[in-house]
């Protein structure tokens, strides 16, 4: 009797075991696949800067360290590793292209070119794009390091080395606040 009894608590401490094993290896997949969603969005990106960046250079070829700054950072993204490395270089991309837009505002007819136009609208549809894979992305980390934090699934993601996983995220307060718009 006591024999069955050990045997039921330790399938039943098995099954448990197996069942929080599981769910962190869906949340493992699932922050995995919400990275390759940021991942190619932000991809895509990197594509039409290079078209954008190419429009502006025929309008405004002296205006040499914005196209070597994002030079640069194309650079520097090719050797980031981790999400808080590829967030810092993205970041540094977004303050670029405002300045990259700021040298257009003094090409009137660099704004009136129709490429010029299309590039910039597909650029901003593509950054609400980018936002929605890194809210996506940012959830799954959430409940991945949930489970990893919480009682008794930190037991089993100490066992099996499962660690918190980075947020993407904002590195200059200053994108959090309202943008400054002026139509003058």
């Amino acid at each position: 009797m006591v024999l069955l009894i050990a045997l039921g608590v330790l399938g039943v401490l098995l099954l448990w075991f197996l069942g929080i094993y599981n769910r962190f290896v869906k949340l493992r997949n699932m922050v995995d696949e919400a990275w390759s969603g940021v991942d190619v969005q932000l991809k895509r990106r990197w594509d039409l800067v290079g078209n954008l960046v190419e429009t502006v250079k025929g309008y405004a070829a002296h205006e040499r360290e914005i196209f070597e700054e994002v030079a640069r950072l194309r650079n520097q993204l090719t050797s980031a590793s981790s999400v808080s490395e590829r967030a810092q270089v993205e970041n540094g991309l977004t303050q670029t292209l405002r300045t990259l837009f700021a040298v257009a505002e003094a090409y009137p007819q660099l704004r009136a070119s129709e490429n010029f136009t299309e590039l910039q609208r597909t650029l901003g549809e593509l950054e609400n794009d980018i936002q929605l894979a890194r809210r996506y992305y940012n959830g799954t980390v959430r409940d991945y390091n949930i489970m990893v934090d919480a009682f008794p699934s930190l037991l089993v993601a100490r066992m099996m080395g499962y660690g918190k996983r980075d947020f993407f995220q904002l590195e200059d307060p200053a994108e959090r606040s309202a943008p400054r718009v002026s139509f003058s």
